[in-house]
């Protein structure tokens, strides 16, 4: 067999095992027997909604299972293939072999990363707040780029973008914003966004062209519908009305219909400032504030709650998940994966898929995060 072949199907190999490792195979099956036999309640359709989320878990069970039952065979056919082929001297047969075998990894590395959006929430839409870290317009223009850099992934991804709140910075940039964004596993690609972002480069607001470091913190909770039940005591909340402060028009900037939300047991606060009426934002406002309290507690059963609030840290030195150097050279490396590139403007633009794929395993699977990058002043 070639160098080349025997290294793909290693890589085959190590991808199943870390499929069934996340998966857990044994409980799985447990679990696709429990919900065949429920699947077979006449009663089950009572309840319509609850009929379905169970549905829906049994066909991602089923699939996950027999995809990795369906590669192992493939793996096997096609390794025996190639033994009989070099046996008999038959290159076509070979030939053959070895293209199913590129055709199967390239099927693995589809399953991988359905592996990887196969949480609870990872089908919802999501919120991504931004908000810039200390450091006047410096801080608050890097705010503005992560804004535009995730709004750019977004549309290059076919989703939609709803613009919710912004402040304006009072030179240039802003002070924080939120947006929601909708799409097939929007809050399962960016839930790994959420941190510390710091950028050095040579500042467009320094006269002396001198070298400034900034920081802005991203802050992604999922859009939860009507299956997720938040509890929230009104009486736990304040609520504080006031004038729109980004663009919007005459009627948004002269009246208080901006509504912000403070939860005061965690101290969470969001506020909504996209519709016209003060009605329509309030209402918006709790189901923003729903989705943020729905992901502190996902973030506590992974126990990544101190890690991930990045709202109630210290934007700053520390704290950081990823570095955008653009001077004295061009890098941007990810602080937990070491995942690097040095098309810092494709990534500005959007390119972010390298990134979240490497994060995104790295939760899933366990793989050894990379090197820090080095620290530049």
């Amino acid at each position: 067999m070639r160098a080349e072949i025997e290294k793909i199907v290693e890589e085959i190999k190590q991808s199943v095992g870390l499929l069934r490792r996340h998966l857990d195979v044994e409980t799985s099956t447990a679990r696709l027997a429990e919900l065949n036999k429920l699947a077979e309640d006449p009663n089950l359709w009572n309840d319509p909604q609850k009929a379905q989320r169970l549905m829906q878990e049994r066909t991602s069970l089923e699939d996950s299972l027999t995809g990795i039952g369906k590669v192992e065979r493939e793996l096997s056919d096609n390794i025996e293939m190639i033994e009989l082929g070099e046996a008999e001297n038959d290159s076509g047969v070979v030939s053959e072999a070895e293209n199913a075998l590129k055709a199967l990894k390239k099927e693995v590395a589809r399953r991988e990363l359905e592996a990887l959006l196969s949480g609870e929430a990872d089908k919802f839409d999501t919120y991504l707040e931004v908000h810039a870290g200390a450091g006047g317009t410096e801080s608050q223009d890097w705010a503005q780029m992560l804004l535009r850099m995730y709004a750019r992934w977004a549309e290059k991804h076919g989703f939609k973008i709803e613009y919710l709140e912004e402040s304006l910075g009072e030179e240039a940039g802003i002070k924080s914003a939120t947006i929601q964004i909708s799409g097939h596993n929007a809050y399962g690609w960016l839930k790994t966004e959420g941190g510390v972002h710091r950028l050095v480069r040579i500042s467009p607001f320094d006269s002396n062209a001198r070298r400034h470091t900034s920081f802005s913190s991203v802050q992604i909770f999922p859009v939860i519908d009507d299956s997720i039940k938040i509890d929230i005591k009104e009486s736990d909340v304040r609520t504080d009305t006031m004038r729109s402060g980004g663009a919007g028009g005459q009627h948004v900037n002269k009246t208080e219909s901006a509504v912000r939300l403070t939860h005061i047991p965690t101290g969470v606060a969001v506020v909504c400032q996209a519709g016209r009426s003060q009605h329509k934002n309030r209402a918006q406002a709790w189901d923003m504030l729903r989705a943020r309290l729905y992901e502190i507690e996902l973030k506590k059963r992974e126990e990544k709650a101190a890690a991930d609030q990045a709202a109630k840290t210290e934007i700053g030195w520390g704290h950081q998940i990823r570095s955008y150097v653009l001077q004295p050279y061009q890098m941007v490396k990810d602080l937990r994966t070491g995942v690097q590139t040095s098309d810092t403007a494709g990534v500005l633009d959007g390119d972010l898929d390298e990134f979240m794929a490497a994060t995104l395993a790295q939760r899933a699977f366990g793989t050894t995060p990379g090197a820090a990058i080095d620290d530049v002043d």
